[in-house]
């Protein structure tokens, strides 16, 4: 059996920025050397998400803000905001509804996503930031 723990790295610019963290994550399967098990990953911090979708710009630039402003927009009323003085609140909303992590199957040393699906992180906040990525990987050679 082996087990590992990693750590991706990746800077954002904020404001429902999307980036494809696939290859990272391939990488990291593949330098584990297991062919059958799971890779897990999580987003360390309360205002980003990871989820899956297709990685192209009508998605990634717009759709995905767009659906995100109708659920919980900027410039709503948010106790989080009235509470800290600051202007998140939305951030949390929106990352907390797509969620912190995925649990991934790892099949033939790969993890079998559709041709169009790519793992994502979504930077929900309102600033740049350092994003922490915390991944293990579980399985057989």
């Amino acid at each position: 059996m082996i087990a590992q723990a990693h750590e991706v790295r990746v800077s954002t610019r904020g404001n429902d920025h999307i980036l494809d963290v696939t290859p990272q994550l391939r990488d990291i399967v593949f330098g584990a050397g297991v062919t059958t098990g799971q890779l897990t990953v999580m987003v360390v911090g309360s205002t980003a998400a990871l989820t899956t979708l297709e990685f192209e710009p009508g998605l990634v630039d717009h759709d995905v803000t767009d659906l995100l402003e109708r659920v919980a927009p900027r410039d709503g009323v948010y106790q989080h905001e009235l509470t800290w003085n600051d202007d998140n609140g939305h951030s949390h909303l929106r990352a907390s509804l797509i969620g912190p992590s995925l649990a991934l199957p790892i099949v033939n040393a790969d993890l079998p996503l559709g041709t169009w699906q790519q793992v994502v992180l979504v930077d929900c906040d309102t600033r740049p930031r350092e994003r922490r990525l915390a991944v293990t990987v579980l399985g057989v050679e």
